[in-house]
């Protein structure tokens, strides 16, 4: 039998708020929210745990609860009012829940290949291209996808939404520049950086070994470390008048011809 909240006073909702909307609440609590039905089916996926999952009948029928009653999981039933208030997207299915982080460090990151492709992205700023380029690393079947020098956390509301769940499918991890050159050296991972100096057109060059591409925001681009100790640095030829292009779509490029000279695998 779930318990059910009707009251937007419960101090349990008044805390799951802070929790949608303040990164230090996440960090404190080690937990995050998680909206929609295929968001957290995908977080089980990925491994995990829910704490706690808030349903509003209406939307989502107590039925369709058996996908998740497996869990250990409290389930609880939510007026509309209060799932409204909890609630972050404007077309939303009446499923909500609350998960626990993972640590997402480097030492965490498990290749079940001798011959690895991984995205990095250097201190991504917006949470929809964040979003996007887990999403890119996603389609691309990339064995992990790590951030530097991150400037938000991963489990931010909007980067769980704009990467459609992507955050749960992929391995991800996060840290310093020096730390990921470190790790990347160590695992004999050849890294390529998509930046202007000293660079050569990214199809010249061979990505069927361990691979890295390495891209950078478009107001900054990639840090001084990673053009000093790339493989290769590496740049998408402009054909037109602009000078640049988003860094979901330069990362697609670049992800994409490595999988082209792989065949895909």
């Amino acid at each position: 039998m779930s318990k059910k909240i009707t009251s937007l006073q419960n101090v349990y909702i008044k805390n799951l708020v802070q929790l949608r909307d303040k990164s230090r609440e996440r960090r404190k609590t080690g937990t995050f929210l998680i909206e929609g039905e295929r968001e957290l089916s995908l977080a089980i996926k990925g491994g995990y745990e829910l704490e706690t999952i808030l349903f509003y009948p209406e939307l989502f029928s107590k039925e369709q609860l058996i996908n998740f009653t497996n869990l250990q999981a409290n389930v609880i039933e939510v007026s509309k009012e209060v799932y409204q208030k909890l609630a972050y997207r404007e077309t939303t299915e009446g499923i909500l829940g609350v998960a626990k982080s993972k640590e997402n460090t480097l030492t965490d990151l498990v290749f079940n290949t001798k011959n690895p492709l991984v995205l990095i992205a250097e201190a991504p700023e917006k949470p929809g291209n964040i979003g996007a380029l887990l999403r890119t690393a996603d389609a691309a079947n990339a064995d992990a996808f790590i951030i530097a020098n991150p400037k938000t956390d991963l489990y931010n509301p909007n980067i769980i939404r704009s990467s459609v769940g992507c955050v749960f499918t992929n391995q991800v991890a996060a840290g310093s520049t020096k730390e990921i050159i470190s790790f990347l050296k160590a695992k004999n991972i050849n890294i390529y950086s998509a930046i202007l100096q000293e660079s050569v057109e990214y199809h010249t060059q061979d990505f069927t070994k361990p691979t890295a591409i390495v891209v950078g925001t478009e107001a900054t681009g990639l840090g001084e470390d990673w053009r000093v100790n790339s493989t290769q640095n590496i740049i998408i030829p402009m054909q037109g008048e602009i000078d640049s292009m988003n860094v979901s779509v330069a990362a697609g490029i670049l992800i994409f011809e490595a999988k082209r000279q792989r065949a895909f695998e």
